[in-house]
């Protein structure tokens, strides 16, 4: 397991298996990792608790072998149950509290957050990290509250922790977050919805880096 003052958050990956369009999520994320992704986050909001378990065991593995931090989003047993690296958690799950009192210090815990007060709130009850979002158009997860670049900037600069941009984010738009110093891009379909995942994620690492 890696220590929180660690990790790279630059190229943070979201799972969702619906965008593969039925090709195989461990072989996929091997493409993704051998293509800069720095964090896997495994997203499974529609699955029965037994085969999630399944699931992130094998993601497990895959990211243990490259030595990246896994993160389970939302289930806190999940993610203790198969020795995940940490959980990423939303405004209406778990409190980052609860959950950082149960995992204890050497684990991490994110939150997802869209106002300045959220993201003070989150680094106060014992976040590690922050995702802020959305700033742009997505269409791999509905209700989302719209952050501009602007607020964005704002946001990074109320806290000590680091900062992972999500939401709608690609090749074509992520010139926008410049000069917001975000320490990391999250991203979904802009890596597993194309073709060629290993290209794609070697792409939008390296423009991410062209801008931070």
């Amino acid at each position: 397991m890696k220590s929180n003052k660690n990790i790279n958050f630059g190229l943070y990956l979201v799972t969702d298996r619906d965008v593969l369009n039925g090709r195989d999520l461990i072989s996929s994320l091997a493409d993704a990792i051998k293509g800069g992704v720095s964090v896997v986050q495994l997203r499974e909001k529609h699955t029965a608790s037994r085969d999630f378990y399944d699931i992130a065991l094998a993601v497990r593995e895959l990211t243990a072998r490259y030595d990246i931090p896994l993160i389970i989003n939302d289930r806190l047993d999940i993610a203790q149950a198969i020795g995940a690296d940490g959980v990423h958690l939303g405004q209406s799950d778990l409190p980052a509290q609860v959950a950082r009192e149960i995992l204890g210090k050497n684990q991490l815990v994110g939150v997802s957050t869209a106002t300045v007060e959220e993201a003070v709130q989150a680094e106060s009850d014992g976040a590690d990290y922050i995702g802020v979002g959305a700033l742009f158009k997505t269409g791999t997860k509905s209700n989302t509250r719209q952050v501009t670049p602007e607020l964005l900037k704002e946001i990074k600069g109320s806290v000590e922790i680091p900062v992972v941009a999500i939401g709608g984010i690609n090749h074509s738009n992520v010139e926008e977050l410049d000069g917001t110093s975000v320490d990391g891009i999250a991203v979904v379909s802009a890596i597993l919805g194309k073709e060629d995942i290993k290209q794609a994620a070697k792409s939008l690492h390296a423009k991410f880096q062209d801008i931070n």
